[in-house]
């Protein structure tokens, strides 16, 4: 079920969360430049749920297969499931995969790898951040650490722990610390609505330095 603070989220913007999150001495916040949304229209928000797997030459069709839906029907509906894959070569999400995760109520899906079937995701309309595309699936290469789901991971600079918050839109994927997610919610607000005044400013010919001296934000 969604959180209070999800629908909040998703009327903001990760640039906006990002400066708010920088003012309060948070800077590893950020992933990788290189996660982009799969339709750049999308924006994601929502606590979160971790996962990761590792590359295994020496597993069966069976085990690949049985280990990745596991991981599909271990993920909690109201959440953004992050997974860290740990390999460059490999497709972490399709389409079957994609519809399972929808219809559970899952928000999206960010994930430090690849994604395949394009069109089909693009079509269903769930939020996909991804680094590459590439047809290689998982099947009989890769399985996930299943006795790690919901622990820490890692990507770029940015530990990522379940119950964080995450907002991803065209500019990049912000997470917010668990225990501070209030808080910059709130204060992101405030700063959206003074950005709103300064857009008001701007666009009624207000010279911008004097903009930003009157409302402090440029």
């Amino acid at each position: 079920m969604t959180d209070a603070l999800t629908p909040r989220l998703l009327r903001l913007y990760a640039s906006a969360v990002h400066d708010v999150l920088r003012a309060m001495g948070q800077h590893a916040v950020v992933l990788p430049r290189t996660i982009r949304p799969l339709d750049p229209t999308h924006k994601l928000a929502g606590p979160v749920w971790t996962c990761s797997g590792r590359l295994d030459g020496t597993r069966s069709r069976h085990d690949t297969l049985l280990g990745w839906t596991t991981l599909l029907s271990r993920a909690p509906g109201g959440h953004v499931v992050v997974c860290q894959p740990h390999n460059d070569a490999i497709a972490l999400m399709g389409e079957l995969s994609a519809e399972t995760l929808r219809n559970k109520g899952v928000l999206g899906y960010v994930v430090d790898g690849g994604c395949r079937d394009t069109d089909f995701i693009l079509e269903l309309g769930f939020p996909v951040f991804h680094r590459f595309f590439t047809p290689s699936d998982i099947v009989g290469r890769w399985v996930p650490d299943i006795e790690r789901f919901g622990e820490p991971v890692t990507l770029g600079e940015v530990t990522v722990c379940s119950g964080d918050y995450l907002i991803g839109d065209r500019d990049g994927v912000v997470v917010i610390p668990k225990a501070i997610a209030e808080e910059v919610v709130a204060r992101t607000e405030e700063v959206a609505g003074t950005e709103n005044q300064v857009r008001s400013a701007i666009r009624g010919g207000m010279d911008p330095v004097d903009a930003y001296l009157k409302y402090g934000k440029f």
